[in-house]
């Protein structure tokens, strides 16, 4: 095992270049302007598969992004791992915001900076060192499924895995794209929180009015979906939307205290927390609700006008053991039935994604925990998420037999869909010795 994790070492410079690689790469398939960069992304990722040892390359698709499967052989007696992770990122958000360019990669104070040094370049980058430690002649047979707009809802995953049923087929799927605890201690990532969105449109008038004339006599659409907004939260910040799940909130060995709360979020000075119960509770066992967008007058183009429509995209976050039609349902009807004053409601439904949560038991789990143990020096936690990864549900459907590992590159500081994205190399270090060590442990005999 020290010889091992002596190989990783050796491989590492040849991995952290790659990712820088890759990183520069604009792989953002939410952008139709930028989708010949995810496919040169896709194709960057199938030559450093190719180059790591995998004697069966290709580069797939079922109508949206491209994907990469790249597979060694399994030897005699031994069991097949597919190692997933995706190779688009989101949007940059507004570059002014990042202290280096979003996608020059820049290294300080022992981190990678860019977007996509996490969330999910670096799951590719762990693979590759763990296959190049192997000098590509792994113990294990290894699929590698490199996907391309899992940053998009994975809308074409589905038809991906019936296509290539066959060749995506495993004993053991290692999905790496989730976090650890800290930069010190590593996590199994155990749940994870389903999503529903959609959108609401309000609508009061068949044309805009003239505020003054008819100001304080008729609503206008905007002030309709304000208060229509609020009423999804009460005074305490607790979702209030009837009829959603939330499971029984047992004791957490995990949680943050305020203070982690506060340095990890970035609460602006005065700012508090919101809702009951602990952090961790609310974060990975609760509902949440967000608005993540408003289609209204600009303020530069503001005029003394009564908007007779105005619309929002709203988020949920569905608590594990959930069903996220039946939250969709419940949403929507508490839109429906709040708006104010009579105004018109139409509501368009959005994506639906599964929660997941997994009973992390059994020999395969004691290997990759005596794996995480080795390569950090301190034995794993096990953690939920409170984001979502719908995808791992499909694996789960398509793949029933197999046994699901939910590991991942980045930590509270890695600011994954933010800007200043960025990945601790340490972890990387780390999480690439403890996945080629939980692959050398599936080996027969071993």
């Amino acid at each position: 095992m020290t010889d091992l994790a002596a190989r990783v070492a050796e491989v590492l410079p040849s991995v952290r270049a790659d990712l820088a690689d890759l990183v520069r790469i604009e792989s953002v398939w939410a952008d139709p302007a930028r989708h010949a960069e995810v496919h040169r992304s896709a194709a960057a990722v199938a030559e450093l598969l190719t180059g790591a040892g995998f004697p069966d390359v290709e580069i797939v698709a079922a109508g949206g992004a491209p994907a990469v499967i790249a597979r060694h052989p399994a030897p005699p007696g031994a069991p097949t791992v597919l190692l997933y992770a995706h190779h688009d990122v989101q949007p940059e958000g507004d570059p002014a915001q990042w202290n280096s360019p979003p996608f020059t990669p820049t290294e300080a104070d022992g981190r990678l900076y860019g977007r996509g040094a996490a969330d999910d370049k670096a799951g590719i980058a762990i693979h590759l060192g763990a296959m190049r430690a192997f000098g590509g002649a792994p113990p294990v047979g290894l699929t590698v499924f490199v996907e391309g707009e899992e940053e998009s809802g994975s809308p074409t995953l589905g038809a991906l895995l019936h296509a290539h049923r066959e060749a995506l087929a495993a004993d053991v799927i290692v999905i790496a794209d989730s976090a650890n605890w800290t930069t010190e201690i590593p996590a199994l990532t155990v749940s994870l929180r389903g999503l529903v969105d959609c959108e609401v449109e309000v609508a009061t008038l068949d044309k805009g009015l003239h505020s003054g004339l008819w100001g304080g006599v008729v609503p206008d659409a905007l002030a309709v979906l304000v208060r229509l907004l609020a009423s999804l939260h009460d005074d305490d910040g607790n979702v209030a939307v009837a009829g959603l799940h939330v499971p029984p909130q047992s004791q957490q060995s995990l949680d943050l205290t305020p203070e982690q709360v506060r340095a990890d979020a970035r609460l602006l000075a005065g700012v508090r927390e919101i809702g009951s119960g602990t952090a961790c509770q609310r974060m990975w066992f609760k509902p949440a609700v967000t608005v993540i967008g408003i289609d209204t007058t600009a303020v530069a183009a503001a005029s003394n006008t009564l908007l007779p429509r105005a619309r929002a995209k709203i988020s949920m976050r569905v608590a594990p053991g959930g069903d996220p039609a039946a939250h969709l349902a419940a949403l929507r009807a508490h839109l429906q039935a709040h708006a104010p004053w009579g105004a018109q409601v139409s509501v368009t439904d959005g994506e639906l994604g599964q929660p997941y949560a997994i009973d992390a038991t059994g020999p395969i789990y004691d290997a990759v925990r005596a794996a995480m143990q080795t390569a950090w020096g301190v034995p794993p936690v096990d953690m939920g998420m409170g984001g979502s990864i719908p995808f791992i549900a499909e694996f789960a459907a398509a793949f029933p037999a197999a046994t699901i590992v939910v590991t991942g590159p980045e930590d509270p500081a890695s600011a994954a869909h933010s800007v200043n994205e960025s990945l601790d190399l340490g972890v990387l270090a780390r999480a690439t010795t403890a996945e080629a060590l939980f692959l050398a442990a599936l080996a027969p005999g071993d």
